[in-house]
This record gives C-alpha cells, structure tokens and sequence, in this order.
C-alpha cells in the first residue's frame, strides 16, 4: 500500500504538488517533524525559495537527518527544485549554510552575462535513458517547466540523468536508485509532469 510524504518546511509549492498527485488519483500527507514518517512509502521534497532557509528550515525541524537516513535505505524519495538543489554540500546562493551533503558538488548560479535571471519558462530536457524509468512514456526530448537562478553541479557525473541548456549545459535531473531529483517542476510541467510524478510513483 502507497502512502506519500510532502514535506513541509515552511515554503515550497505544497498547495501545486498535492493538487498534482490528487489529479493521478494519489493524495499527499504532509511531513512536518521526523515521526510524521511513520507509514510514508514515498517522500517528496519540493521547493520553492532559498536554498539556505530551506536548508535552516530542515534542521530545526529535525528532517535533516531523517531525509539522510531515508536516501541511505535507497526508499523512494523525490526532490524538486530546491529539493534537488538541497540535496548537495553547498550553494552560491547562501555561502557558509550547508545542504544535505548527500551528494558531492555545488549549487551555482547562471553566469552568462546576456540570460535573462531567472531562467524562467518550458525547455527541452535530454534524458540519458530516453524512454526509461522516470522518463517511461516520454519522447527522447520531453519539456518541462522551470523557475530558477541555480542549479547542482555533481562531482560525480553518474548520477546525472538528464541534462538541459540555458547558455550552458547543467544537471536538470538526478537518478539514484530509487532517488529522483529535477530542476524543473514537474507540478507546473501539464501532462509530462503528472506522468513523472506518477512514474515515479511505480518505484
């Protein structure tokens, strides 16, 4: 039996992602403190606003650890966003606040001096396995929605599972094991989006 987990830290695009998983016929419970995990088969982190209050956030309601914990076991977790980005040691948004540091490498902003920040809107995204897992019943160049100044940049490039570009190629995406993480929205991303969240469901 499925139960899922929202996270909530204070921020974030709670009301968009309940409403998503509710349109694939699944609703959410939100998670506030370690003990609301209690039966949860699936957790999702989504974000919106900054990296360091998400991080502050995190930690003072003892969900740090708990997130940690819940990667390690390989259960079936899901970053958005700020929840993707929170998920590395570090970011230029907020210097001397830590992630998570469940993965090496650093959330930096776009530099290019003639892009319009933030990158805001659809873009393509180029899947490493077209086709495959998260990305089942899509075509081999899927859009979705974004709304962000920064992205992760992994140390360990096997974890990358789609790539896409805005004056640079980045990480839109991040796949291991049972952990999916994506820059874009997938709440805001229509159809393509719902069939993510419901791929990532059938974990």
């Amino acid at each position: 039996m499925k139960k899922l987990g929202i996270i909530d830290y204070g921020a974030g695009n709670l009301a968009s992602v309940c409403n998503s998983f509710r349109a694939i016929g699944v609703e959410g419970h939100l998670v506030r403190r370690a003990e609301d995990l209690a039966g949860i088969t699936h957790l999702v982190l989504p974000g919106v606003g900054a990296f360091g209050d998400c991080g502050t956030a995190l930690r003072a309601q003892g969900l740090d650890t708990a997130i940690r914990d819940w990667v390690a076991q390989d259960r079936p977790f899901l970053g958005i966003c700020i929840g993707y980005q929170i998920l590395f040691d570090s970011s230029e948004e907020t210097p001397g606040v830590p992630g998570l540091g469940i993965f090496a490498g650093k959330v930096r902003r776009f530099r290019g001096a003639e892009l319009k920040i933030p990158h805001m809107g659809w873009n393509t995204v180029h899947p490493t396995t077209p086709g495959a897992g998260i990305w089942a019943g899509m075509g081999a160049e899927p859009h979705f929605y974004y709304v962000h100044s920064y992205f992760p940049e992994p140390e360990d490039a096997s974890i990358i599972s789609a790539t896409s570009e805005y004056g640079e190629v980045y990480a839109a995406a991040i796949c291991r094991g049972k952990l999916v993480a994506t820059q874009f929205h997938p709440e805001k991303s229509q159809k393509l989006g719902l069939k993510l969240l419901e791929n990532f469901l059938n974990v």
